[in-house]
């Protein structure tokens, strides 16, 4: 039977919710978020779902940007709600008001420098939010709930066997304060999918990037500093390898595993696109004609992961996805979006993030 959607929710700070009906005249609707891979899905769910209403609650911490969402926030079947995902009493009055029936949870806390700095918030915001979301759904009823997670929670593969990929069965071995608390919300997801009966998706993804990603990640740090010739900082020697994927594939992994993936299942997402960091930097240089003597090797990471590599064959089998952007033409794509789209990105460097800045990379 064909499902009408009615409402999703989608939360950079939070949860991304679906409303399914059977019959009558009311069209879907996705509630998401105002943060980087959040924001890519409503426009992507908006564009190919034009009948779906989107209702996105965010808390707008540091990474979550209302500019990001300036061009649907006069899309009629969009609604932004400024909230926290830990908010019980927030959270509940919300699916009071839509009904939602799928859940999309892009909530995070999710730098890992940050999470070493900090990991308190980020037990709060990945974890005691996952739960309040779910006792949500428990309570009210939904078809679909879904927990976007990260490759990180398997820990790191060395980097002299390439033959070694993440598969859904690669055991939790996390590193960081970041991983722990998201392999730790993915291990309550599935607990009340088995308790409860709670209808779960998890999908473990590996590296973004592309337009609106915060620059406190590796490439629009890099293309920022490029641009204003300032130096280039690089984790120890640059070596440690990660497997990038675009965020527009991202978008459209999810899209099919809300509404095609098995419930109660995991499925890893990835890009077959491996590279070392230090290449990724040259590269940006490359292309921005900036010379590599910016490039400037600072302290390693503490518990920094050298390779993570993910093996996406179990969704292509089951949802028939694979990436179709390859990072030579991901990469380009983004620094044209970076250089077309400065006013976004330079508003953020000049406010909260540039204290953060100077303490992570203000002695270079």
């Amino acid at each position: 039977m064909a499902l009408n959607y009615r409402n999703i929710w989608l939360s950079f700070s939070g949860m991304v919710a679906l409303k399914v009906r059977t019959g009558g005249s009311e069209s879907p609707g996705i509630i998401s978020g105002a943060g980087f891979i959040g924001s890519n899905f409503i426009f992507h769910m908006l564009d190919k779902y034009p009948d779906y209403r989107i209702v996105c609650l965010d808390k707008l911490t540091y990474a979550g940007n209302l500019s990001t969402l300036a061009p649907v926030m006069d899309h009629p079947k969009f609604r932004f709600v400024k909230a926290d995902i830990c908010d019980r009493e927030a959270v509940y009055q919300l699916f009071e008001e839509e009904q939602p029936d799928i859940i999309v949870n892009f909530a995070a806390e999710s730098h890992v420098d940050r999470s070493i700095e900090n990991p308190g918030i980020f037990l709060e915001t990945n974890i005691m939010g996952t739960a309040v979301l779910m006792d949500a759904c428990r309570k009210y009823g939904i078809t679909r709930y879904h927990q976007v997670s990260t490759d990180e929670v398997y820990g790191d593969l060395p980097l002299d066997r390439p033959d070694l990929f993440f598969t859904e069965e690669t055991p939790i071995h996390t590193s960081s304060p970041y991983s722990s608390s998201k392999a730790s919300a993915d291990l309550l997801v599935l607990a009340y999918y088995r308790t409860y009966g709670l209808p779960v998706t998890i999908s473990r993804c590996s590296n973004n990037y592309g337009p609106y990603h915060f620059p406190e990640k590796l490439i629009p740090l890099m293309i920022a500093n490029a641009l204003a010739d300032k130096p280039l900082p690089v984790y120890g020697e640059g070596l440690n390898v990660r497997d990038w994927l675009y965020v527009e594939d991202h978008c459209r992994a999810i899209d099919l595993i809300i509404h095609k993936g098995r419930v109660g299942e995991v499925y890893n997402v990835g890009g077959h696109n491996e590279m070392r960091n230090i290449d990724i930097v040259k590269m940006i240089c490359k292309e921005l004609g900036k010379p590599e003597s910016l490039i400037t090797y600072v302290a390693d990471r503490k518990g920094h992961d050298m390779r993570y590599a993910i093996d996406p064959t179990k969704i292509y089998n089951e949802l028939g996805w694979l990436p179709e952007t390859k990072f030579e033409d991901g990469i380009k794509k983004t620094i044209r979006w970076y250089l077309e789209h400065r006013d976004w990105w330079e508003k953020i460097i000049n406010g909260e993030y540039q204290e953060y800045y100077q303490k992570m990379y203000g002695k270079l």
